[in-house]
């Protein structure tokens, strides 16, 4: 597969002045996203319904996150943010609480999410609304910050600061036929023995509760370590990242027995709602690297 240099920049805005050299806010409701010194970038961790929390995607940087993930519905023509449909609000979009701000941090930041990282921000869209309508609008969406995005041109890979993911209801044919994307496709294991083009999709993400009983209490069964190593070994194999979502969410030591067990067997993704106790973790102690990303080897 082929790597081209990141895009030139397409779109102008105005941004505010980095606080400390770090990630500045798009608007006087939100605060800067680091106070102080940038975290380190942690590109394993990632936050589960981030749009949940009081200052959305800001908290998140603000512990050094890698991926950040945000459930979307159409409605009336507008990419609305929210996790069920009854939390709606017309104010909370796409654009509003992670492009724009996503956009110029990069901007602020000579092109990069965390100041002077090499590294690549995923953003997650986890589609709640029918398939077909909403991705095309997601697509018309990013097309205007392609800038900052990793672009997909055939077999070809352009990477950019920030890489969207599309995952829930997913047009896995629209997105196949694309001569241009704007994200990656999040498939399930069973899609590993599809043959897709590579680099279609860097990322597949499984229930956790669907393959395995054990919930961090005590030793973990060998036959699941097992089960769980060989899951990985596949998806790696086929030059893809591995991600578990419902994962048990218990108090520690449980929580971090989960973790270790998931670094261990070199799961790329650890998706969480706790981030402090994530950042806490994994600062805290020796981690494992990422898989290769099919999008850019």
């Amino acid at each position: 597969m082929r790597v081209l240099p990141r895009a030139g920049p397409l779109i102008r805005r105005t941004v505010a002045a980095p606080l400390a050299g770090a990630v500045v806010a798009t608007a006087a409701s939100t605060a800067s996203a680091v106070d102080g010194d940038a975290p380190d970038p942690l590109e394993q961790a990632h936050t589960h319904n981030d749009h949940e929390r009081n200052r959305a995607l800001f908290d998140t940087l603000d512990h050094g996150f890698g991926s950040v993930e945000a459930d979307v519905w159409l409605v009336d023509g507008e990419l609305l943010v929210a996790h069920d449909a009854d939390e709606l609000e017309p104010d909370r979009t796409l654009e509003s609480l992670y492009l724009d701000p996503l956009h110029d941090i990069v901007r602020g930041n000579d092109g990069a999410v965390y100041p002077e990282w090499g590294g690549s921000l995923r953003l997650v869209i986890d589609i709640k609304s029918p398939a077909g309508a909403t991705y095309a609008e997601v697509h018309r969406m990013l097309r205007r910050y392609r800038d900052m995005l990793t672009t997909y041109v055939g077999d070809q890979v352009a990477p950019g600061a920030v890489t969207v993911v599309i995952s829930g209801e997913r047009p896995l044919e629209t997105m196949l036929a694309q001569p241009v994307r704007y994200a990656g496709y999040d498939g399930r294991f069973s899609d590993l023995d599809r043959r897709l083009p590579a680099g279609f999709m860097p990322m597949v993400s499984e229930n956790w509760n669907k393959h395995f009983t054990w919930q961090g209490v005590g030793p973990m069964p060998e036959a699941e370590r097992a089960k769980l190593s060989a899951m990985v070994e596949q998806a790696h194999a086929a030059g893809t990242r591995v991600r578990f979502y419902a994962t048990p969410d218990l108090p520690a030591p449980a929580r971090q027995a989960l973790w270790r067990e998931l670094l261990a067997a070199g799961v790329d993704y650890l998706n969480t709602d706790d981030i402090t106790g994530l950042q806490q973790f994994l600062t805290s102690g020796p981690t494992t690297s990422l898989a290769p990303d099919a999008g850019f080897h």
